[in-house]
């Protein structure tokens, strides 16, 4: 079993990053978003606005502003799961602060061989790996620096990147095929 670290105590990896901090996203939903007041509104059909207060977004804006990247890949299914329609919505809301968020469909992750677990990649030296229990908590992370495995995930992330559509657009083509 792999040593799990809370992934408060993983946050000083956002503070240490020298120059990119990139996120694969592979689950259909998660805990966090569902408990939300944000997500209970989206799901009664209001439009999640953006919060350029949010701690996340001026962490984002001042690491930008340093000139370091945030760069994300969701994986999203055909037809998107509600949860991954609240993080297209709300996802806008990043892209204004500074992220760089892009979508894949699900379908391409797997004909590309990505893998099937959420992480945090810093720098291409770290990788978060993130665990969840089955009601899609995050329990923590694993933080591994072991060169073949931090290796994987930057093919991982370049591929997925490579293939990835910019949320904005992604968002569009999810809309008017609905």
């Amino acid at each position: 079993m792999p040593e799990i670290t809370p992934f408060a105590e993983a946050a000083y990896l956002f503070e240490e990053f020298e120059h990119t901090a990139f996120r694969l996203e592979t689950r259909r939903g998660y805990a966090t978003d569902r408990h939300g007041a944000r997500y209970q509104a989206f799901l009664a059909g209001e439009h999640p606005a953006y919060e350029p207060d949010s701690p996340w977004n001026a962490a984002v804006r001042a690491a930008v502003a340093q000139g370091k990247r945030y760069e994300r890949v969701r994986l999203v299914d055909d037809p998107p799961t509600d949860g991954q329609r609240f993080l297209l919505a709300s996802g806008l809301g990043n892209v204004q602060a500074g992220e760089d968020i892009r979508n894949l469909t699900r379908a391409d992750a797997v004909r590309l061989g990505l893998p099937d677990f959420d992480y945090w990649l810093f720098d291409s030296r770290i990788l978060a790996r993130f665990h969840f229990d089955d009601l899609d908590v995050t329990l923590g992370v694993e933080i591994v620096e072991d060169a073949p495995t931090v290796l994987r995930a930057c093919q991982a992330r370049d591929a997925a990147w490579h293939f990835a559509v910019p949320t904005g657009e992604f968002s569009r083509r999810v809309a008017s095929g609905v």
